[in-house]
Formats: C-alpha cells, sequence, structure tokens
C-alpha cells in the first residue's frame, strides 16, 4: 500500500494500474477509485476506444457533440473514468514497456478485460508480471475465462448472456426468446471483479503473496442463473413468463394516463406479493374480484385481474398509481425512463447522481454509504495523457526533464497525434 489517492476510503493506499476497455473493467476500476484507490488508466496514444473521433460512441458525447478534442467526449468513457490518472504509454516501444514494467513493480493491481490470448502476445502475462512484481494482484477478465476451447473466443455482453441461460426465462414464449440488449454481463462482471479484489487483498495481507485473479464474463452471468437452472434440475417445467411470476399474481406493468397526447405510454409495475396483498388489491379496484382468492386462484383467473388492474391504472399517472398501490402496503413502482431516473425525489433526495463533470452532466453516483466515503472528493475524468509525466514522476522518480525528453520521444503523449 505505497499510493494515495486524493479520494478518501477504504483503499486508499492501493495503486493499481488500468488497462481495462468498454464496461465490464472500467466499471471495477471506477468502483475501486469511488473507495479511495489511486487508479492508473493506461492508455494508447489512440486512446478512448478505436477511431473515436470519426464514430459516434454508444453512449454518444458529452455535452451532446464531439468538440474540439472528440478523444475526450466519449460519454461512456467519461462516465466511468471519475477520480482516474490517465497515462498515455506507448507499450510498442522497447522504453515504453520498461517504463510500463517499471510501473508495475511498484503497483498493488493490474487489471485488464482484454481477450485471453492479448496480454502473453505481448509478452505482459502474469507470470512475466510477477517476475517484477511478487506482490502483484493481477486481474484478468476475458469473455470466456483463460482456458477451454472458448477462450478464445470474441465476447461482447450481448452475445455471452444467451449463454448462461438466462435467455431461457426472458420472452413470452419459447417460440420467441429474448435479450436483455442490456449487456448485462458487463455490469456482473465488474461488480464480482470488486469482491475478487478485495478477498485478493485480504489474502495478500495475510500471507504477503501477490495472486492471479481470472474471472469470465460468462461464469459470472451463469452463476446469476442459480433458481431456475436448480427448478429444472430438480424436474420442474419451466418457460418464459413475460412479466408474470411464477409465485405472485398479480404481477407485470399496466398502462397508465399519459402526461400528454403526444407522450408514449406510461407503465406501473406491480407485485402482488402476499395474500394480504392480494386482499387490498381486490378492494382497491372495486371489481368483481374476491379478497379470497388464493395464488393458485388468481393464477387460473390471471386475464380478468390484469384487466381490471390496467382499468384502474389507466386513471391516474404513474406516479399516483404507485403512491396510491403503496399506501395500500402493495409493491409497485412506476417504471422510469432515463429523464425520470434524474427527475425522480428519491434519487435528488439521495443526491444520488453527481453532476461535476462537463456541462454538469449528470453521471450515476456510488451506491454504497459508508462512512469516509464523500462525492466531495471525486474529480472528473482526465483528459487523455494528462497525467502521463506526473505518474511518472510520482511513481518512479523521474525529473521532469526525463519525462518531458519522454514525451518529446512519443513513448507517452497528453494527446493523439495529428
Amino acid at each position: 500500500m505505497n499510493g494515495r489517492s486524493h479520494v478518501r476510503g477504504p483503499l486508499n493506499g492501493i495503486r493499481i494500474l488500468d488497462l481495462t476497455h468498454v464496461w465490464a473493467g472500467p466499471l471495477a476500476t471506477r468502483i475501486f477509485s469511488d473507495l479511495g484507490a489511486e487508479v492508473v488508466k493506461v492508455e494508447r496514444a489512440l486512446g478512448r476506444g478505436p477511431s473515436v473521433a470519426a464514430i459516434e460512441p454508444i453512449a454518444g458525447w458529452i455535452g451532446g457533440a464531439p468538440g474540439d478534442e472528440p478523444w475526450n467526449n466519449n460519454a461512456a468513457f467519461v462516465k466511468l473514468a471519475r477520480n482516474a490518472k490517465s497515462v498515455s504509454l506507448d507499450l510498442k516501444q522497447p522504453a515504453g514497456r520498461e517504463l510500463f514494467l517499471r510501473l508495475v513493480s511498484v503497483a498493488d493491481v493490474v487489471i485488464e478485460n482484454f481477450s485471453a490470448r492479448a496480454m502473453p502476445s505481448m509478452d505482459l502475462g502474469y507470470d512475466v508480471l510477477q517476475a517484477h512484481n511478487p506482490r502483484l494482484i493481477y486481474v484478468t477478465m476475458p469473455g470466456y475465462g483463460t482456458f477451454g476451447p472458448y477462450k478464445d473466443w470474441v465476447a461482447f455482453g450481448p452475445t455471452v448472456e444467451p449463454m448462461t441461460g438466462l435467455s431461457q426465462m426472458l420472452g413470452y414464449s419459447y417460440e420467441e426468446p429474448r435479450n436483455s440488449a442490456m449487456a448485462l454481463m458487463d455490469p456482473i462482471a465488474g461488480t464480482t471483479a470488486t469482491t475478487a479484489l478485495v478477498t485478493a487483498l485480504r489474502r495478500r495481507q495475510e500471507t504477503g503473496q501477490g495472486s492471479l485473479v481470472e474471472l469470465s464474463l460468462h461464469e459470472c452471468g451463469v452463476s446469476f442463473n442459480g433458481p431456475w437452472l436448480l427448478e429444472q434440475q430438480l424436474g420442474g417445467d419451466l418457460a418464459p413468463l413475460g412479466n408474470a411470476h411464477p409465485q405472485m399474481s398479480p404481477h407485470g406493468v399496466y398502462p397508465c394516463l399519459t402526461r400528454g397526447a403526444d407522450d408514449d405510454a406510461d407503465w406501473v409495475a406491480v407485485a402482488c406479493q402476499d395474500q394480504q396483498a392480494w386482499a387490498a388489491l381486490a378492494s382497491l379496484l372495486e371489481a368483481e374480484l374476491s379478497p379470497e382468492w388464493t395464488l393458485e386462484r388468481r393464477m387460473e383467473r390471471s386475464s380478468v385481474i390484469d384487466a381490471a388492474l390496467s382499468n384502474w391504472t389507466r386513471q391516474y399517472d404513474k406516479d399516483a398509481a404507485a403512491e396510491r398501490l403503496q399506501q395500500c402496503g402493495i409493491a409497485a413502482g412506476p417504471v422510469a425512463t432515463a429523464p425520470d431516473m434524474l427527475a425522480e425525489p428519491q434519487a435528488q433526495a439521495r443526491q444520488f447522481f453527481a453532476t461535476y463533470e462537463r456541462y454538469e452532466t449528470p453521471i450515476p453516483g456510488n451506491p454504497i454509504h459508508m462512512e469516509g466515503l464523500s462525492q466531495e472528493d471525486w474529480t472528473p475524468c482526465p483528459p487523455l495523457g494528462a497525467h502521463s509525466q506526473m505518474v511518472l514522476q510520482q511513481w518512479l522518480g523521474l525529473s521532469a526533464e526525463e519525462t518531458q525528453k519522454l514525451l518529446e520521444d512519443e513513448v507517452i503523449a497528453e494527446r493523439p497525434p495529428d
């Protein structure tokens, strides 16, 4: 623990070299930085995504336009790189490789989510890095792991997700399998990596030894497949239920009064969690529904119940409908769009979205609340290579003259080449 971050937290003093990209790895390192770790993103001079200046990033541009520095305006990158420092280092040059290995020797963690063959192909696999630092924790997050017949497959969340079994329970019939289209494996793997790193740090504290931590997007997703996987093994007859639930009825999303003639439909989600909630709902709807109906009976009459509930929800906007249902002890919530999430009273009261980035862009905060953690410590996503000289001076003791020479020789960079 030989580095200090400007962010307070339990990981303060941990130095992390971050080679991650896209979502899974960068989410993990953002959580590490929120918890106080000093995260240094090691980037190429053309970094922040291939041809980022020429294409529309997945999440668009911060501020809505590429601007004069499009490489610094990729919204998805900005969202995931708060608190970090940026070193733009050419690992293909011998001098760049040497500098990287010197950084490794004083780091606590190296983390990457490249393909299984990427780091070994550069002769920068765990065995090489460990030889430079026996206490190093090396976290690798390839799509399918570092061994097995799929290890060299290209992996993205939407293609990995169906392989986890999650698609078995999505959709409305076996004839129409669905995909969440949200690359859920990425955030699942990112949060899994945080628990893995904390475990590895604890082990190092006890043994003094570093370790190789390997996890795959695929297996991280499979680990969330427990209930229906077990049910199938026990002989259960499983099928996609759409918005229904095998142990609750009614359960789904129901149309509400829209806020304007041109607006898309608004919806409220309802989960009738037990018999007491059903009795309250039957009374509220004032329809020909018996509060004595058991779950089995409600399942049989689900179409009648859904029709009655939809007729009731259409009288209210989604917030009012959710409030009325909650007052009766029935689990319910408005179905939120992105603008709704930013404006909802709960998020505003808890100050979850932080607006310290350029253009006061709201960025999701940290859901962990504990003493010693504060958004007031956070800093915006750094420009590409902004800390290239500073980190080499602080971590390796290089002089300003030495780092300036590295900049002139294009071993390090502070902006993409012209």
